[in-house]
């Protein structure tokens, strides 16, 4: 079935996911948060396992300070220095950092750098996080879901022109991971995939990329493993872009992303309106414990040092 190109233009130009992933798309503000979910607290740990430019290092907390995700506190072992903390809408981000692990633990290269096992203290029991259905219960995965297309006039009003991402030097390149290889491209590619459109000319229609920005965007994702590339067996001049299974392990992380995004920053519907097809309601996520199937919180989850 062929996608309403404009409809579905429209509809991810006024989302929650592509505005929210203009203020937290970053490769390095998404690495961020996950090491400030992992205990990580002082600007000296933070450079040392990123790597990371101190000067970037510096935008980027300060950035996320002034979203109000994270907050400065004196360190305890040496009160004159500061150290930053999850603030309560900064651990509203959960859900997202739960499946940014389970992504990177099946597809990323961060393995080494993140704990080995999550124990749910509720139930006592070793788990791995799973996407839910708020209003079932029911473990949900994409083809269980359906969508419809609702363009926010207001919110695509105020959408800013997406700028392009840098480039990644080698060294940064060598440690790739959710944060670094899987960008705010990266993820509306994968999006509009999930959409319906597959050729580079939907593609470029509904994200409004040039072509040649495209087209290297597509080649480093197929050359990644995002995406694989095929000619397209109707019409053997053009080429039909499908996702992989580590594209389409992104779905939970974009679902939470996009709720986030609507329930605790924009305080508004998406555009994009899932719905879970065996129960009928709206699709709300919600991520839970693989073996007791309760709904997680930070304070619940134990786990290993990396």
């Amino acid at each position: 079935m062929t996608p309403d190109l404009d409809l579905t233009r429209d509809a991810l130009a006024s989302s929650t996911l592509g505005h929210g992933l203009q203020i937290l798309g970053d490769r390095w503000t998404v690495a961020l948060i996950l090491d400030a979910y992992l205990g990580v607290r002082r600007f000296d740990d933070w450079q040392a396992r990123l790597n990371i430019p101190r000067h970037t290092l510096t935008e980027r907390l300060r950035y996320l300070t002034n979203l109000g995700l994270l907050a400065q506190r004196p360190y305890q072992q040496r009160p004159q220095r500061l150290a930053y903390h999850l603030t309560d809408k900064g651990l509203t981000l959960y859900n997202h950092v739960l499946m940014m692990w389970v992504w990177e633990r099946r597809w990323g290269s961060r393995q080494l750098a993140l704990p080995q096992k999550l124990v749910h203290k509720t139930c006592g029991h070793a788990f791995v996080p799973e996407l839910a259905c708020t209003a079932c219960g029911d473990k949900t995965g994409l083809n269980d879901l359906s969508f419809s297309l609702q363009p926010n006039p207001g919110l695509q009003a105020a959408m800013p022109p997406l700028q392009r991402s840098a480039r990644l030097t080698p060294a940064e390149s060598s440690q790739m991971g959710l944060g670094l290889r899987v960008d705010r491209w990266a993820l509306l590619i994968v999006s509009a995939l999930f959409l319906g459109c597959h050729h580079f000319d939907q593609l470029s229609h509904v994200l409004g990329i040039g072509s040649s920005v495209l087209a290297r965007r597509l080649a480093n994702m197929v050359a990644s493993g995002l995406l694989v590339c095929q000619a397209d067996l109707t019409d053997g001049r053009r080429k039909i872009y499908r996702l992989t299974p580590a594209s389409r392990d992104l779905f939970g992380y974009i679902l939470c992303f996009s709720s986030w995004a609507s329930r605790h920053h924009f305080h508004q519907a998406s555009s994009i309106l899932p719905t879970h097809k065996d129960c009928g309601q709206a699709f709300v996520p919600q991520v839970v414990c693989s073996v007791c199937r309760a709904a997680l919180k930070p304070k619940d989850v134990a786990f290993s040092k990396p």
